[in-house]
């Protein structure tokens, strides 16, 4: 089957693409901007790639159009695709027919983690000899990749609450039909597209109606948003993970996050150490560990393949040092995912000082329906720094419950500019987006480097 991706180059598109040609199918696809490192990810798989969305493409001539969310209708292309009557699919639903059908899914869903749970999951099965596919939201660092076929019978998959096309607007994750389904957690986000936070409980609702009554339900128990989830109707198996107290057949941690025991009930099941930071990631562990117990793989020989998970590329990631000054990589864009990220640096380096900087390019920050959250979210960093862009709202009077401790510019060299001037060796700067950031980190480490 030869396929033509529209939106090839984000992550969930890109991954399906290295799957679909794993597979033996032929691929194509276009985007607005084909850049590296997708683009050469792509390349380097066989896979043609065409900049921009113009009708012209019809005359491939694909089997199948497979379109992802960041096309709309107005766009040349898919407005060429209608007229013809051309098939077409989204990603997702391609994904279901094609390569989870008759395989054990386990899905990965939350507000925050998953993409790391996810990479934890699928590398504690892979250590226990399963060869399970996966599609990851990022690049596990166990794998080097993003979304592989797999040769075993579990798929372990990303699964996004985000719309799934123009034309389908439920959430990504209906079309997987785990038998497994984590449910990490459950706040306000996505404000472009919902309006509060009980319409995404329906999509999660949604999501639990999927799954069969020999499935199973791995659900932090810590979150109310979840409880309502499942009070509307529950038909699987659950195993709560996370309580602050004991309680029968859940499993909770007792230790420190870098180094803690798995308990179900009082009875200890596994231990893990490994050099992970803060208790979002204990929290994701835990979730991995009743997930995988699943299909099979006991708690204490899980615990022990975590000892080998080497986190996913831009979670803290340290990028560089320069004149005693750390500099990290670090993908949170929501408040809360901000506050346990900074929590977690906090943890690791003590006194030391956190210049925490922040950039609000996802769509939710972009509308400004959490700026009043920001200084909640950055309150443990010692200075904060914010980059200004035309958001229709005003960081710095966002961030004026901080202080002098917060700083906002219009552009990343004054940013920059600005980190420089108060940076002193043994300061932690940690850098966070969920884009590139204009290439601060780099730029930052050149301009330490000439100071």
């Amino acid at each position: 089957m030869h396929i033509h991706i529209l939106g090839i180059c984000g992550t969930f598109m890109g991954g399906l693409a290295a799957i679909a040609r794993e597979a033996g199918h032929r691929v194509t696809g276009c985007d607005a901007n084909v850049y590296p490192p997708m683009s050469d990810q792509l390349r380097a798989l066989g896979i043609d790639l065409i900049e921009g969305f113009d009708a012209a493409q019809l005359q491939l001539h694909p089997d199948l159009f497979v379109v992802g969310n960041v096309v709309t209708r107005g766009n040349a292309l898919i407005e060429a695709i209608l007229d013809a009557g051309a098939p077409m699919t989204s990603g997702p639903q391609w994904l279901a027919e094609h390569v989870l059908q008759g395989r054990h899914v386990l899905a990965v869903a939350g507000t925050h983690g998953k993409t790391t749970t996810t990479s934890m999951l699928a590398w504690i099965l892979e250590s226990a000899g399963f060869e399970p596919g996966f599609l990851v939201g990022g690049v596990p660092c166990n794998f080097g990749i993003s979304a592989r076929l797999g040769q075993g019978r579990c798929f372990v998959i990303e699964a996004d609450e985000y719309d799934t096309a123009f034309f389908d607007k439920r959430s990504k994750f209906v079309h997987y039909r785990p038998r497994t389904a984590v449910l990490n957690n459950l706040e306000f986000d996505h404000a472009d597209i919902f309006a509060d936070l009980a319409a995404i409980e329906t999509q999660f609702h949604h999501l639990v109606r999927t799954v069969p009554a020999s499935g199973r339900l791995v659900v932090n128990a810590r979150e109310d948003a979840l409880g309502r989830v499942l009070a509307r109707g529950c038909w699987s198996e659950v195993l709560r993970f996370g309580s602050r107290k004991e309680e029968p057949g859940s499993l909770r941690a007792r230790g420190e996050p870098h180094a803690f025991d798995v308990l179900r009930g009082s009875l200890k099941v596994g231990r893990v150490e490994w050099p992970l930071l803060g208790e979002h990631n204990q929290l994701n562990a835990l979730a991995a560990l009743g997930a995988a117990e699943h299909v099979g793989i006991d708690p204490q020989a899980a615990s022990a393949a975590l000892a080998g998970f080497r986190n996913v590329r831009r979670r803290l990631e340290r990028v560089g040092e320069v004149a005693g000054v750390t500099v990290y990589d670090d993908f949170a864009h929501h408040p809360t995912a901000m506050r346990t990220t900074v929590d977690g640096l906090r943890r690791k380096v003590g006194l030391q000082r956190i210049l925490a900087v922040f950039e609000p390019r996802s769509n939710t920050m972009k509308l400004g329906s959490m700026k009043a959250q920001l200084p909640w979210a950055l309150e443990e960093a010692d200075i904060a720094f914010c980059l200004q862009g035309p958001y229709g709202w005003s960081a710095r009077e966002a961030l004026s419950p901080m202080g002098e401790r917060a700083v906002v510019a219009d552009d990343v060299d004054a940013l920059v500019a600005a980190i420089v001037k108060v940076a002193r060796s043994g300061d932690h700067v940690l850098a966070m987006s969920n884009g590139s950031f204009g290439g601060l980190h780099g730029r930052l480490l050149q301009a330490l480097a000439r100071t």
